[in-house]
């Protein structure tokens, strides 16, 4: 820490005003966070000890957790339980953690087991400090969160965004409650870990950041200054602050490496900071430098016992050693009988400067003394890195399992992840008989690849499957056998190998009977399914889906029975586009949530979002996703499958309904937090991006193919690359682009109708009709007539996906709206535009696309033009201009603005003289409005959604030129749009 509590405190006042506000607001009962950031040395520990000192002055209580470096070693929720320790040595706060039994795994006392369930462990930890808030105001200080694990990060978003830290509504609960947390800003490199973490805590209101910077040069120079009991020279002091560069710690180190009190003109500084840290330790007695290399091997911290074990010195000889090195500020005691090192990068420092032999003597030395301690759960994490560093691979095998366990139990996927593959590695250089009695290297690659499902590591689950595979080799008993083939069947349905998943879980089915029944069987005949309905085989996946439900009710396989029911509701005449199919997915749902199965319960709800997105019903489509997002957040599923294709849909809604800034500023965040595997869930940004003309579109799309093949980025990449070469006027790129992209879709699902291709098919037909009327303008009529029959193919494309696509059923609202602009271009791309063709489309995008309404429109108004009817094709045109305007859509606005300049459009009444025309569902919206109905009141007349209605009643606002509801409805009377109530008339 730089300026340590016995120095004074200079230059960081107003960044300290602004904790100690928060803290002011937090006891006031607002709960505030603050993410502290800086570089190593700037200040950080300082700022935070003393607003911490305000904190306790107060009436506050202060709990503090220390994040760890142990490289790849992790230690689960290691701040927090820290913080629940000291939480739970304090006699006030024993009834509040009495109330909340979840939190005891995180305390060692917790009987629970349930490995999977981390959504009742975090509530519990929001519940009790909830509840201790209210005993005593707390402060929570977590440091050094660039060394946070995984479950540590997820807690803490979900005590953030979902907890007890959120800002309180009218009318709820308060809680006297403020978190404090920082980290390393120069740690942070591109991948690392907390980049997704901050860029969501970003947005939350009650989040603040506060970035360290480095101090000015004249507050640098008084701390010097301050610091030194003689005087010192200018030309010391500017040496001082030029090298140390704004940093308080450098500034110190610089400073104490000084010999003696002298004050020489001209101190040979040294070049590095490691190397001033080295010098300040070879000052020191050989004893004390003996116990700071012991230290550093332990870690930033250590306690006193284990630290006197390991350096084996004896009691007085230590105490003096410490006292030198505390004394010399480069360990600092704890409270807790622990000694930190002042600064990591002391820790560092000495711990680069150990000698090999000395360094793995050390590491073998705390590895015994923590196995002497019984193998406690907690400490397993740390012995398997002490004895993979000492080489004692038999017992960091040993240790890393028991690691592996501590985090399952404590719902740490990604850290179990790294222990087993840790374990799989050490495997073959450990002799048999020092290897654990129970396991194999099959069962535990199969844990492995489940821990990767959990965090979201698809491809990494694939692969670990493939591997489980390979080692069980054709020994493996049938059960096994069969188990590790659908789990490889479920990971490659993840990332679109529907083919060879289809295969392996064939396999799987083949290899166990169905009688007696059981439960590898159920989950067998579960995932085959899923992979025969992908590869349209849906008569054998119903068979086997009736079966296996029944099977699944008689052994009471709860989430089994969800699964099944998701896949048979897809098989069914009512699909989940049906509200008797929608309410069989809320069955599941439930099911699947009493079970405790997120993913399942995640499937049933992504398939209740997008059966509500296919039938038109955006607002229910809009409450699914935002319940299946909490619950991915909650979950700490953010990355899985699921989670990802939710987050799509939701992009996908905004973009579709106009709210463009909303997508773009969602996507700006997501794109920091998403794995590369989901750069897909942002792809409507790329809609608005083209739509808006933004360059490099294209090639943003293009940078999705990328890498494996991956389904839902190739759909994405396709539409912007599709729809940019129609922009460009080149039709051959377009329909290049629809070919590759429906044969690659189409390889993927095994579907040979990818419901996106009446999509595809629309959009090139816009570039191929240019082209056939342009040729038809220059008499080439053999040219005109090649681009008319592609424009065939291409409607046919439209018309055959349309009526039955991926699963056999016609496409709803959005499918028929692209087949209407299908069709009007097919016609035009034959005989030039035809006004009925046009009106249809235009209607058919009337559900709620503002985007491609104004789209349609245009073609409308050329018809028009065509049709000689002028004044409606002014309308039309205006109509159409007034919503790119509104939308930010700058290619569509200039072809709209050539169209009215050349068809002299200009000359009809002006926008200003005249309201932009109403579509025959806004005018019937218009006329319940005036009425005083509410969006729901209207959409129960309309038989609409109130969602729908709410689109409606933006559109009519902008078209009006309305500010509010209340205006809207007096243009309309002033202009004849609706007729006012008799008794309101002169």
């Amino acid at each position: 820490m730089a300026q340590t509590s016995g120095t004074p405190f200079i230059g960081r006042d107003d960044e300290l005003a602004r904790l100690t506000g928060v803290l002011d607001r937090a006891r006031a009962g607002t709960p505030r966070a603050v993410v502290l950031s800086g570089d190593a040395g700037v200040g950080k520990t300082r700022v935070l000890t003393e607003a911490a000192a305000h904190a306790t002055r107060t009436g506050m209580t202060v709990l503090t957790g220390h994040c760890v470096d142990l490289g790849d070693v992790g230690l689960p929720y290691l701040p927090f339980t820290e913080i629940l320790g000291v939480l739970g040595g304090d006699e006030r706060f024993a009834a509040a953690l009495a109330a909340h039994p979840a939190v005891d795994r995180l305390l060692g006392s917790g009987t629970d087991t349930d490995s999977g369930n981390r959504l009742r462990l975090f509530e519990g930890v929001a519940g009790l400090l909830a509840d201790a808030a209210d005993i005593a105001p707390l402060l929570l200080v977590l440091e050094d969160l660039h060394w946070a694990d995984q479950s540590s990060r997820d807690l803490l978003r979900f005590l953030l965004s979902r907890g007890v830290l959120q800002n309180p509504t009218p009318g709820s609960p308060t809680h006297h409650l403020a978190l404090f947390a920082s980290y390393r800003s120069d740690d942070l490199h591109r991948r690392h870990p907390l980049r997704p973490l901050l860029a969501e805590l970003a947005r939350l209101p009650s989040v603040d950041r506060l970035e360290l910077r480095p101090m000015a040069d004249a507050e640098v120079a008084r701390l010097v200054r301050a610091l030194r009991t003689v005087a010192l020279s200018d030309t010391t002091v500017r040496r001082i602050v030029d090298r140390a560069e704004g940093n308080a710690f450098y500034a110190e180190e610089l400073l104490a490496a000084l010999p003696g009190d002298l004050d020489p003109a001209a101190p040979a500084m040294p070049s590095g900071l490691a190397d001033l840290l080295l010098i300040r330790i070879e000052q020191l007695s050989d004893t004390a430098q003996q116990v700071l290399r012991t230290a550093a091997v332990a870690g930033r911290r250590v306690e006193h016992d284990l630290l006197r074990d390991a350096v084996q010195l004896p009691e007085d000889e230590l105490e003096s050693a410490l006292r030198e090195a505390v004394g010399r500020q480069l360990l600092v005691p704890g409270d807790d009988a622990t000694y930190s090192f002042r600064h990591a990068l002391a820790r560092e420092a000495v711990y680069a400067d150990l000698l090999p032999g000395e360094r793995v003597r050390l590491h073998g030395a705390f590895a015994k003394l923590l196995a002497g301690r019984g193998h406690t759960a907690k400490s397993a994490a740390e012995r398997a890195h002490h004895s993979r560093e000492s080489h004692d691979l038999a017992d960091a095998l040993t240790a890393s399992l028991e690691a592996a366990d501590h985090a399952q139990r404590v719902g740490a996927p990604a850290e179990e992840l790294h222990h087993v593959e840790a374990a799989l590695e050490l495997w073959p250089a450990v002799d048999p008989g020092a290897r654990p009695r129970t396991g194999d290297p099959v069962t535990l690659t199969l844990r492995a690849s489940a821990a990767a499902a959990h965090a979201g590591e698809t491809h990494r689950a694939v692969s670990l499957t493939r591997a489980a595979l390979a080692r069980a080799g054709s020994d493996a008993d049938s059960e096994l056998a069969a188990r590790v083939r659908y789990t490889l069947a479920g990971n490659l349905m993840r990332v679109d190998s529907l083919k060879a998943a289809f295969t392996y879980s064939s396999e799987a089915l083949a290899m166990i009977p169905a009688e007696p029944p059981s439960h590898t069987w159920v989950w067998a005949a579960a995932t085959h399914v899923m992979a025969a309905r992908y590869m349209g085989h849906d008569e054998d996946a119903e068979r086997v889906a009736r079966q296996a439900l029944r099977t699944a009710e008689e052994l009471e396989l709860v989430d089994a029975q969800a699964d099944l029911i998701i896949s048979l509701v897809g098989l069914e005449d009512h699909n989940r586009r049906t509200a008797e199919g929608r309410q069989r997915l809320r069955q599941a749902r439930d099911l699947a949530r009493h079970a405790g199965n997120v993913s399942i319960e995640m499937r049933a709800l992504f398939n209740l979002a997008i059966g509500a997105y296919e039938s038109g019903a955006l607002d229910e489509c809009l409450t699914w996703l935002a319940e299946g997002l909490e619950w991915a957040n909650r979950s700490g599923l953010v990355s899985s499958p699921y989670a990802l294709e939710l987050r799509y849909l939701q992009s996908l809604i905004l973009y579709t309904l106009g709210r463009w800034d909303e997508c773009a500023r969602a996507a700006a965040v997501d794109a920091e937090r998403l794995p590369p595997a989901g750069g897909f869930a942002v792809g409507p940004a790329l809609y608005v991006a083209l739509a808006r003309g933004e360059e490099g579109a294209a090639e943003r799309a293009r940078a999705l193919l990328d890498g494996p093949f991956d389904w839902m980025a190739t759909l994405v990449a396709g539409i912007v690359l599709t729809d940019a070469a129609a922009l460009r006027g080149d039709p051959e790129g377009a329909v290049t682009s629809v070919r590759t992209t429906l044969a690659a879709l189409s390889e993927g699902s095994g579907s040979e109708r990818p419901d996106i291709g009446v999509r595809l098919a629309a959009l090139a037909l816009s570039a191929v009709a240019d082209a056939a009327v342009e040729l038809r303008l220059t008499r080439d009529n053999a040219g005109a007539l090649r681009w008319a029959d592609l424009a065939t193919e291409l409607v046919e494309v439209a018309r055959s996906t349309a009526a039955k696509g991926e699963d056999g059923s016609r496409q709803g609202p959005e499918g028929l709206a692209w087949l209407a602009r299908a069709e009007a271009e097919w016609l035009r791309a034959h005989s030039g535009p035809e006004v009925a063709a046009w009106e249809k489309a235009v209607a058919a995008f009337d559900y709620g696309d503002p985007y491609e309404l104004a789209r349609c429109e245009r073609r409308l108004a050329e018809a028009l033009l065509v049709a000689d009817r002028r004044e409606e094709a002014a309308e039309r045109a205006r109509a159409a201009r007034d919503t790119a305007v509104r939308l930010g859509a700058v290619p569509l606005r200039e072809e709209l603005d050539t169209l009215i300049r050349r068809g002299r459009l200009a000359e009809s009444p002006s926008a200003a003289d005249r309201v932009p025309a109403l579509t025959a569902r806004e005018s019937d919206v218009l006329r319940l409005l005036a009425r005083g109905r509410t969006n729901r009141q209207i959409g129960e007349e309309l038989f609409i959604t109130g969602k729908t209605a709410s689109v409606h009643v933006s559109n009519i606002l902008a078209k009006l030129g309305a500010a509010g509801r209340t205006e809207a409805v007096a243009i309309a009377y002033r202009e004849g749009l609706v007729e006012p109530p008799r008794d309101s008339r002169a």
